[in-house]
């Protein structure tokens, strides 16, 4: 039987998550020990290289793994607040079967998604209005007010009549900041520019009230000036509808803008995760520290080189022994962060960091070799 979660501000509880994936070469450890919370009405910014498992994680979440994926392990407990009675429910997303009836309640409607690419993420037969009225009709309750509805939307499986789900449709693209929602509400995909196809993403999901948004890298392939657009769109939105946000990018200067937490992921685990001001001005990782030098900065000195993180992810099946990020870590301790696996602990300014520098057993170790 799952813990409780001990603090009711937290959303989302993720306890050593572990997901492995089945291919022709043997098993891709994607996950491995997992371990975050997301709070009510806040945003965690979860940033990394490709190949760190950040969407992994988020499509763990969502019940949306591929085929070949599972989870081996670990719980996610969601602290489901019922809107009827105000009583809360914790429920294991883990435990769940992807296609329970408990967990297409969940998805979709407590807990939406905004996809990389919209292009590809939205049928190109469906209109803009379809997509959106498809997720309204599935999961919102007959509606008294526009208002209402919006701020009640609980997702239960009862329909409401498709001219209604249309009208619902109109109004979320209004509110995502669509030019003329009455016309673009039966548009095509490809009648729409990077930009609206991402608002129309972000329409659907925000369609039926959900506690949670998943946005996974939601402005990947779109303009500055646009992106910026989408960003302040999210943050009005959850600051009208009160959810919780889990960002994904690789972008440090988005979330440095976008969260309260960041949680920083490489090769399927996290190495250090705090408060978004602690991580930016104090990085207790070597892998943050690396992640942040690689950032361009206004007033670098003309010719100076852009500093990179040396060498390449590794292949997911020679994955180094000990610390992952050994093989690529300016401060390797030799003989010890090859052999030693290390714990999220607690350093800097309260954030948590998987160092073996951290430690203080192994660095009583290395100072009584140096003194010999």
């Amino acid at each position: 039987m799952a813990a409780a979660i001990q603090d009711q501000n937290v959303l989302l509880d993720i306890r050593d998550l572990q997901v492995h994936f089945e291919v022709r070469r043997g098993t891709v450890r994607a996950l491995e020990g997992v371990n975050f919370t997301i709070r009510k009405s806040k945003t965690l910014g979860v940033i990394g290289e490709s190949g760190s498992g950040k969407s992994v994680t988020a499509r763990a979440i969502m019940q949306l793994l591929a085929k070949n994926g599972s989870i081996v392990s670990g719980e996610m407990l969601y602290n489901r607040q019922r809107d009827d009675s105000g009583d809360s429910e914790l429920i294991d997303i883990a435990q769940q079967p992807s296609d329970s009836q408990l967990m297409r309640d969940l998805r979709g409607g407590e807990i939406a998604m905004i996809f990389q690419e919209p292009m590809s993420s939205l049928t190109p037969v469906y209109t803009a209005g379809l997509h959106i009225g498809e997720s309204i009709q599935l999961h919102l309750k007959p509606r008294q007010t526009v208002g209402d509805q919006m701020a009640k939307a609980i997702a239960k499986q009862n329909r409401i009549p498709r001219e209604e789900a249309r009208q619902i449709a109109i109004e979320m693209l209004d509110k995502v900041g669509i030019p003329r929602p009455e016309e673009r509400v039966v548009s095509y995909p490809h009648e729409l520019s990077g930009g609206q196809r991402q608002r129309v993403m972000i329409a659907i999901a925000l369609s039926c009230g959900p506690k949670l948004l998943i946005a996974d890298e939601p402005t990947t392939a779109l303009d500055v000036t646009t992106q910026a657009q989408i960003n302040d769109l999210m943050l009005d939105l959850q600051q009208e509808f009160g959810m919780a946000i889990m960002y994904i990018t690789h972008d440090l200067g988005v979330i440095a803008e976008m969260a309260e937490d960041i949680a920083v992921m490489y090769l399927g685990r996290i190495v250090e995760q705090g408060a978004t001001d602690s991580i930016f001005y104090n990085p207790q990782h070597p892998y943050t520290r690396a992640l942040l030098r690689s950032i361009p900065r206004i007033g670098q000195t003309e010719g100076s080189r852009l500093e990179v993180i040396e060498g390449m992810v590794p292949d997911p099946f020679s994955i180094p022994t000990g610390c992952a990020f050994n093989n690529r870590c300016p401060d390797v301790m030799p003989g010890i962060c090859d052999t030693r696996m290390p714990e999220l602990l607690t350093a800097g300014d309260g954030q948590r960091a998987a160092c073996l520098l951290h430690d203080p057993d192994t660095m009583r170790e290395v100072t009584r070799a140096r003194v010999h």
